[in-house]
């Protein structure tokens, strides 16, 4: 069910890259028959280990807004429409890669793929144990693609398009997997890694906002950037600081809990 969702739903929508020249018509499928092996694997995995109805749920919802960001219409809009490419974006960062991370799709991926999943898996788990390396990393990410050369770059190049959208949803997953599995003795770190993120990506949408003139692609208007500039500044940082007040109360409990026990050294 989960892959006839995905499959089908951005397709059902008009002005899909699938339709657009042969070049692009490539470069989409490059982007999704990886979504859809990732699918395969973990339905696969999900027969040998059940996941649970909430796990499996946010697998299946982060995999069909994958799906509906790369291949459905938002990615028409976002061609012609700053504030658009901002929402695929911020869709990409703040709500597939937290949405994928919270799955915990790992034991389903290995039931199916067994040490070929762990192989490739292990280098990114360990830039994942290191909260500030996956912030730093994330935000350089961020901040090169939308250095006007780049940005224009990606716009132009289907193929560009490609590698833009694939870095932002990798190196997103290993920040929020910082964020979201790290252990308590880690969790200055973490909230220093959302801070950090929050500061800079609300002073990129300041930035686009108060900017006296468009940044980007010729055509595109001073008011449609502005607008993308308060998506990233406003909106984007809504999750931030829901993570981090989540962060910060599980901390409380877990120092709450010793406390109670005698234990007076978290761990």
């Amino acid at each position: 069910m989960t892959l006839l969702l995905v499959s089908y739903a951005p397709l059902a929508a008009g002005h899909s890259p699938l339709s657009a020249d042969l070049e692009t018509r490539m470069a989409a499928a490059v982007s999704g028959l990886p979504m859809l092996a990732l699918c395969a694997l973990y339905a696969s995995g999900a027969l040998r280990k059940r996941p649970g109805w909430q796990r499996g749920m946010a697998f299946a919802l982060s995999m069909l807004l994958a799906f509906y960001a790369v291949l459905g219409p938002l990615d028409h809009w976002a061609e012609h429409s700053s504030a658009w490419h901002m929402v695929q974006h911020m869709l990409f960062m703040v709500v597939i890669a937290p949405l994928f991370v919270l799955a915990r799709p790992l034991p389903q991926l290995v039931a199916a793929g067994g040490k070929a999943v762990i192989r490739c898996w292990s280098p990114l788990l360990v830039v994942a144990s290191r909260p500030l390396l996956a912030a730093y990393l994330h935000g350089l990410v961020v901040w090169f693609w939308h250095v006007p050369r780049f940005y224009n770059l990606a716009l132009a190049h289907p193929w560009w398009h490609v590698i833009e959208h694939a870095s932002f949803l990798l190196t997103a997953g290993l920040f929020w997997w910082a964020v979201l599995k790290s252990g308590v003795r880690k969790v200055h770190w973490v909230l220093f890694a959302l801070l950090f993120t929050l500061v800079h990506t609300g002073f990129l949408g300041a930035m686009l906002t108060f900017a006296q003139q468009p940044l980007y692609a010729e055509g595109r208007s001073l008011a449609d950037q502005q607008l993308a500039g308060l998506v990233m500044w406003v909106l984007g940082a809504v999750p931030y600081l829901l993570a981090s007040a989540w962060v910060g109360y599980r901390w409380y409990r877990q120092v709450q809990r010793r406390l109670d026990s005698g234990d007076e050294h978290p761990r």
